[in-house]
């Protein structure tokens, strides 16, 4: 099924299943420990890999002596690049998944020792012996910067920025910065690696299950076909499993070295120093407006490190978008550094760059000396400011920022710092927009019904704790007229048709639009099956209709069952219509007047993201985002080692996430709307909208609360305490 124009009236606008606050039907499988993550496969004959990471960021491995590692009991092989054979790069990998003899950063695999139990396999790595010769690495992203600051990544302008915001009477030119980044997530990098003959089995924690195959096969040099991905249930992703990693990668090695099944689990430590993270970032914001706040110019210059060969963050992306101004100017710039890779994490890009605009609105609000919501409603924008001949697809962020401005109180407000108090606390109000780009992956399903009726569906789909395995269910019900629990649901196997995987916020409505097009398929071939014309035909109650006549589903599918297979292809309306999510959030928080310790009190999203197809998982995803941007905004830093390279703080003990303590009251509404132009679902992705903007939301009511404007990310005590004086 192709989708080119905006979709008219479909089984979905029924709404009988689909729209309804749903519960996981996967959930009795979690909450029972009857849910099988990677590392819980039982592989008859199974054995254990230990990673062993360099502990130089760059240089080479000059001598690895495995002989007392070798020697160790339960040791049954030291996988090294001298023995691994050749290796690839997968598609989006900037360097190989095994050191030697080159090493690119700290923490990359240099060695997998097996053994015939894990304890044993740990124990033996620390006998690896490795000697490296190093070399000098950038490490430091505002160094390299400067030795860089020549050689933009890219660049997008419109007008003449310099002319304007040298005219503008009012004028904000500051600068935010915001530190690495990890993605913490629960369920660590695992996977089991099993060969029959030339055919690979790999059960690992993955997002992206094609993507995973297609890598796996590139970088053993063997046929795609070959290789089997099983990822049924993940434990947390946030973009940091998009794509295969050393687990994966040495476990299948090493498999086919000792000729047995290998798990390899990443640690805790190798996580954040092994894998990829979020880059730090250096933002500049210029904005110039007229005395009554209208922006007539804006820029946005931002700088973030990658390994050679890497890209940036991308933090100005919804600057280009979000705000009308008739001269603007974007720019990001990349710096080569030497720490550990920089790769996609939870709303790549806007994340971070709302963190920076969305205070240096705040900033431009005081200066006008105007309210900063009626500042955004001011400068809105209902076609693209780089493209006026392209409109967006449907924007609501005005009605985003009045009614969260009413729901919060926000006319209780006060306009002057430091004001209001309770106790010790200062308290102040702050409030951001919230962007973040619609994007849509053709994406396939198998759908079939038996001969009890029971209805099957199959795709590649993951389930990243985001509610997949529900959607995908309410979607098939909702068109072919069942209940929800006669609808079983298959995902997480490269075998399966290929779906556009959890990732980019594409995944809920690219998949779900896969599972109509092979509904909609199937719904003709059942009318047909039992003579009825499939334009006239409707689905309800378990049976096909025609006019007063009805054939129950399973009578029509006959003993063998009719299965069909589609996918939806989406056409140019991404080109042609700017498609985005958009949102407002407001936060409370109090500042002690004499420690400066930072505590949010309540917190309020407003959203507008078309179709919200469950309500309840698409709130638990918005709850989860929004908390981890106070993580962002207060506590979380990955230290960098100016010496060795790499992350000091490399555990959840001193990378510093928030926990059930640092969160108060959150509260989610979303708009009631619908975004034709998106997908026949009419949908759009909400998973990483709920974490942009909430950053300057809270530096905004810290200002509120004290008159401290910190711009250095994470607001931490000691920036506050050195405002207060």
């Amino acid at each position: 099924m192709k989708f080119t124009q905006a979709a008219g009236a479909n089984p979905t606008d029924a709404m009988r299943v689909l729209g309804h606050p749903t519960d996981r039907i996967e959930g009795p499988l979690k909450v029972s420990g009857r849910a099988t993550y990677a590392a819980e496969f039982a592989v008859p004959g199974m054995v254990h890999g230990f990673v062993v990471g360099t502990t130089i960021a760059t240089g080479r491995i000059m001598a690895i002596d495995a002989s007392d590692a070798l020697a160790a009991p339960g040791v049954l092989a030291v996988v090294t690049h001298e023995n691994a054979g050749t290796i690839g790069i997968g598609d989006d990998h900037k360097v190989p998944m095994l050191a030697g003899p080159k090493v690119d950063q700290l923490g990359q695999a240099a060695a997998l020792v097996v053994a015939d139990s894990f304890e044993a396999a740990r124990a033996a790595a620390r006998l690896v012996r490795i000697d490296y010769a190093g070399d000098e690495g950038a490490f430091e992203l505002a160094q390299a910067a400067r030795a860089g600051a020549d050689k933009p990544f890219r660049s997008n302008g419109h007008g003449d920025f310099d002319a304007a915001f040298a005219d503008a009477p009012v004028q904000v030119d500051a600068t935010y910065t915001t530190p690495d980044h990890a993605h913490a997530m629960m369920e660590p990098y695992a996977s089991i690696a099993s060969w029959d003959g030339d055919r690979l089995t790999l059960q690992t924690a993955n997002q992206m299950v094609d993507w995973a195959a297609r890598d796996m096969a590139k970088i053993l040099d063997m046929p795609k076909d070959k290789v089997r991905i099983v990822a049924h249930h993940i434990g947390g992703g946030f973009g940091g499993k998009l794509w295969v990693r050393a687990d994966a990668v040495l476990s299948a090695i090493a498999a086919r070295q000792v000729g047995r099944p290998v798990k390899v689990v990443l640690t805790r430590p190798q996580m954040f120093n092994n894998t990829t993270h979020r880059s730090s970032t250096i933002q500049r914001l210029r904005l110039g407006a007229d005395r009554e706040g209208r922006l007539q110019a804006i820029a946005h210059d931002s700088w973030s490190g990658d390994l050679p060969g890497g890209g940036p963050e991308g933090a100005g992306a919804q600057t280009r978008q979000l705000y009308a101004a008739p001269n603007r100017q974007v720019v990001e710039w990349l710096a080569e550094l030497n720490l550990p890779e920089s790769s996609a994490m939870r709303a790549p890009g806007e994340a971070v760059g709302m963190m920076a605009i969305e205070a240096a609105m705040d900033e431009l609000a005081e200066t006008l000396t105007i309210d900063p919501v009626d500042l955004r409603i001011l400068n809105d924008t209902q076609v693209d400011p780089e493209k006026p001949e392209r409109r967006f697809s449907h924007r609501d962020l005005i009605g985003c920022l009045r009614e969260g401005a009413e729901r919060f109180g926000w006319s209780a407000r006060s306009t002057t710092p430091g004001q209001r108090r309770d106790g010790r606390w200062l308290v102040g109000m702050g409030m951001a927009a919230a962007y973040r780009g619609n994007m849509v992956l053709k994406s396939a399903a198998r759908v079939g019904i038996a001969g009890d009726g029971r209805v099957t569906v199959t795709t590649d789909m993951t389930d990243i704790g985001t509610g997949s395995y529900t959607i995908l269910a309410q979607t098939a019900a909702e068109i072919l007229g069942v209940e929800l629990d006669q609808v079983t649901v298959r995902l997480g196997e490269s075998d399966f048709p290929i779906s556009a995987g959890s990732g980019g916020q594409f995944g809920a409505n690219s998949s779900t639009a896969g599972v109509y097009a092979a509904c909609v398929t199937l719904c003709e071939k059942v009318a047909e099956a039992v003579g009825f014309e499939p334009t006239n035909a409707r689905f309800a109650d378990g049976r096909v209709w025609s006019g007063n006549k009805s054939v129950a589903l399973g009578e029509a599918a006959g003993g063998a069952g009719i299965e069909v297979e589609d996918r939806i292809e989406f056409g140019d309306l991404t080109k042609k219509f700017v498609q985005a999510t958009f949102g407002a959030h407001f936060v409370e928080v109090g500042v002690d007047a004499d420690t400066g310790e930072v505590r949010v009190r309540r917190m309020l999203g407003v959203f507008a993201a078309g179709r919200i197809l469950n309500p309840k998982a698409a709130r638990s995803q918005i709850l989860g985002a929004m908390t981890m941007a106070v993580g962002a905004a207060l506590t979380e830093e990955l230290v960098v080692d100016p010496r060795f390279g790499g992350f000091i703080n490399h555990d959840l003990a001193e990378y510093h996430v928030p926990t059930h303590a640092d969160i108060p009251h959150q509260e989610v509404v979303f708009l009631d709307e619908e975004d034709p132009l998106s997908s026949p679902m009419k949908a759009k992705g909400v998973g990483e909208l709920g974490i942009c903007g909430v950053g300057a939301a809270v530096a905004n009511a810290v200002y509120n609360a004290c008159g401290v404007r910190v711009r250095e990310y994470p607001i931490t005590l000691d920036k506050v305490l050195a405002g207060l004086g």
